[in-house]
């Protein structure tokens, strides 16, 4: 049965991706990539090598393609990659999945003890030096104080020594690639206060400052756990997708007998043999049998199609109905499937080149902080009259009081507070830098179903239909899995009846519809032609329709559609309000795409797309220089979410697309994608605040630790306090007033309220 006439519409000339049979293409992994500036210095030095004709690195996913020129395989030479990315002091190895999902899981489980081993330290040693504090403003003896002391140091230094590694590695990397990232004046900060406050232990001094290096590492600690996590959910998405391919496949030899054979093994012109609810296992084309195929995968449409002899099915959809004979048209590894892949690999990595605030502000402030405290440590040396031990002193109380904990907290401590804001209105961020991105979008792309439809059917001419009618398609309904024949069932239940068993056999004939034999009469609910309805008959403005047709009666149309979320056009209007341009890109038909632009007044929309169809209109909006927001649930959707410059899904979303999305809405409301808008305008807001405050607090600190003024316990609360300014600052986020939509409102009233009339949108 199928909500069109039809067989099956895809394309049958959408070419299958070619075999690179003169081409040497290999895929790395890459550790210590932070930056876009990593990207560039990885891939410029790779094009010197004359034989590379193609390098692309993917931040989010840590993997390298190189592509070797074709005429000169030979100087292929994985080893002269690893090389040359070892003397830039990044770390590559060949890709292997299942290597890299446990390198994954190890280099997590090491963030998080790190983690654990400093907060741990970092309670215990601040407990000493309140002890300290308040022992220094009465009457605690030396011996008791330098007790503590060196007791923090036991606790410290052993800390600093594994928490601080993944800090201290970077920063050697860094320093040997002759670069500076924001690990290097961590580290420094760390490992000379450390240092000063071992000295001043051994001296018997009355300050050490232990509990700064331990303290700034564990927060630090945090910030980089929660990257990595929300790494390697990125890195995620293509290996789920990959996922949907069927593992074997059932094999019809010459002799007509089946076996199973793995999917890879699989070669063009072989037959196979595809069951009810089986996926399919390659591109091909039917040679025997009729079925209804899911094709979310393709068009993103919920609704599945016939196919038939002749007709292209490809890879990861699903057989729901009949038995098919197909013959493999492509090698596993070359379907359509595989091209989304590859399609999302490339989106990802053109994404990766965003520069985000906190690396931009990196590439000024990590050198400025070197070269001031370097002058700081000269000047005292050459001109302060107190040798190298007060220069010393100095120059890290200059590193401390502009540690980057200021800096390095006016992103996450803002991305923290709006998180959960947003996690309060049912949105979750997924995202490190999605809020960013999200604050300079111009434009919002929709996909239809899913998205500003409910994606479920639901029968349209339910005031045409008389109860017995609809009660005896749905009886006859009630055994298929089919979408419409859920909505008959759905629509019988509204009315408050059940759905009567079926004493008679009933029959589901692939692609055609259900059939019965009741009292000596033939029932048939299914497409037109099957139920022998002329085609003028009845009306079908969406395509989506069965008939009933029953001896002696005349024949009742079910007619259905998928109805839009209850606030899209309320959202559409605020977004076009603001001046955004707003477009409507569907795999589904024309027709259908046209009347539901037309619904919700967009003047942009366009039907029957294929995955690559949405990127390239991406491509093109891209190269306007426009910022855009994907909106998307299906699994075509997944490249395009991928390639535009923020993304957000439904989470009734496929998981590839909720995987691929920088946000993913748990309403029903399209409101969401307002909420997500205003909480990252104030939230980019907020990040600029705080880089203003801790460039002011910079400012007034620098010059008096750098003359003299500050010991380097002052500079350690100063730095707290500029810290605690940043937070402070970011929870202003929570008294923001989110949008609020009249779909929302209205539903929010009790039952035994009138609902308000619409209110003008904000």
């Amino acid at each position: 049965m199928n909500r069109h006439t039809g067989t099956i519409t895809l394309p049958k000339d959408m070419p299958a991706p070619s075999p690179h049979d003169t081409q040497h293409i290999e895929h790395f992994v890459v550790d210590n990539l932070h930056c876009p500036s990593c990207i560039r210095e990885i891939e410029s030095t790779l094009y010197k090598i004359p034989d590379i004709e193609k390098a692309r690195v993917n931040l989010s996913t840590h993997r390298l393609t190189v592509e070797w020129k074709p005429d000169n395989l030979a100087a292929a030479d994985n080893d002269l990659i690893i090389q040359n990315l070892d003397s830039l002091g990044f770390k590559a190895s060949l890709f292997r999945p299942d290597e890299l999902l446990r390198e994954q899981d190890k280099e997590s489980r090491k963030l998080l003890k790190a983690m654990a081993v400093a907060g741990f330290a970092t309670a215990n040693i601040m407990l000493l030096s309140v002890s300290v504090w308040a022992g220094n403003a009465s009457d605690m003896g030396q011996a008791t104080r330098d007790l503590m002391h060196w007791v923090s140091a036991l606790i410290a230094l052993p800390v600093v020594t594994y928490s601080g590694m993944p800090f201290f590695r970077s920063a050697i990397g860094s320093i040997k690639a002759r670069k500076l990232n924001m690990d290097v004046p961590i580290s420094l900060a760390v490992i000379l206060a450390c240092i000063m406050s071992l000295i001043e232990t051994i001296n018997g001094s009355e300050y050490a400052y232990f509990d700064a290096a331990v303290m700034l590492l564990f927060f630090l600690l945090i910030g980089r756990y929660l990257d990595r996590i929300m790494r390697n959910k990125a890195r995620s998405v293509a290996q789920n997708l990959m996922a949907l391919r069927a593992p074997t496949a059932q094999i019809i030899d010459d002799d007509g007998q089946t076996r199973t054979m793995a999917v890879e093994n699989i070669t063009p012109g072989m037959v196979i043999h595809i069951r009810p609810g089986d996926r399919i296992p390659v591109d091909g084309h039917i040679i025997n049998g009729q079925s209804d195929i899911d094709t979310s995968l393709i068009t993103g449409e919920s609704l599945p199609r016939t196919a038939g002899p002749d007709d292209d099915v490809f890879a990861g959809t699903v057989n729901l109905t009949g038995r098919l004979t197909v013959r493999a048209r492509v090698a596993d590894g070359h379907s359509l499937l595989d091209e989304i892949v590859n399609l999302m690999e490339i989106a990802e990595q053109g994404r990766s080149r965003y520069v985000r605030l906190a690396d931009k502000a990196a590439e000024i402030y990590v050198p400025a902080v070197h070269s001031i405290a370097a002058a700081t440590f000269i000047g005292w040396w050459i001109f302060g009259g107190g040798g190298w031990q007060l220069a010393l002193m100095n120059a890290i109380a200059v590193l401390i009081i502009t540690c980057p904990c200021a800096l390095g907290l006016a992103v996450p401590a803002v991305q923290v507070v709006a998180s959960s804001r947003l996690f309060k209105a049912g949105i979750l961020v997924k995202a490190a830098d999605g809020l960013e991105r999200f604050a300079e979008i111009d434009t919002v792309i929709f996909d239809k179903t899913g998205t500003l439809t409910l994606g479920q059917p639901e029968l349209a001419n339910t005031a045409d239909i008389d109860d017995d009618s609809l009660q005896l398609a749905a009886q006859l309904a009630r055994g298929s899995t089919h979408p419409l024949c859920r909505a008959l069932i759905v629509a019988l239940h509204s009315r408050g009846k059940t759905v009567p068993p079926a004493d008679e056999e009933i029959h589901e004939n692939a692609g055609m519809g259900i059939e019965a034999n009741m009292g000596g009469r033939l029932i048939r609910l299914g497409n037109r032609q099957w139920c022998d309805i002329p085609n003028d008959a009845g009306i079908d403005p969406s395509g989506s329709e069965i008939w009933l047709v029953c001896s002696g009666k005349p024949p009742v149309q079910f007619l259905f559609r998928d109805s839009l979320r209850a606030d899209a056009r309320d959202v559409v209007h605020w977004l076009q309000q603001k001046g955004m341009h707003v477009e409507l890109l569907s795999g589904d038909r024309s027709t259908v795409v046209a009347d539901t632009a037309r619904e919700l007044g967009l003047t942009h929309a366009t039907g029957e797309l294929k995955p690559q169809d949405k990127i390239q209109r991406l491509e093109e909006l891209k190269s306007q220089g426009r910022k855009i927001l994907m909106v998307g649930d299906g699994l075509n959707d997944a490249p395009a979410l991928a390639a535009a410059h923020v993304s957000m899904s439904p989470s009734s979303a496929a998981d590839i697309s909720q995987t691929a999305a920088d946000f993913v809405f748990q309403t029903q409301y399209l409101s969401a994608v307002i909420k997500a808008y205003q909480v990252s305008h104030s939230s980019r807001r907020l990040v600029l605040q705080n880089f203003s405050l801790a460039a002011a607090y910079n400012v007034i600190a620098i010059p008096v630790a750098a003359i003299g003024l500050l010991t380097p316990l002052i500079a350690a609360i100063a730095m707290s306090g500029s810290s605690l300014v940043v937070t402070g600052n970011a929870l202003r986020l929570n008294l923001m007033r989110l949008f609020s939509s009249t779909a929302e409102q209205e539903i929010a009233q009790p039952p035994t309220a009138v609902a308000p009339s619409k209110a003008p949108l904000p």
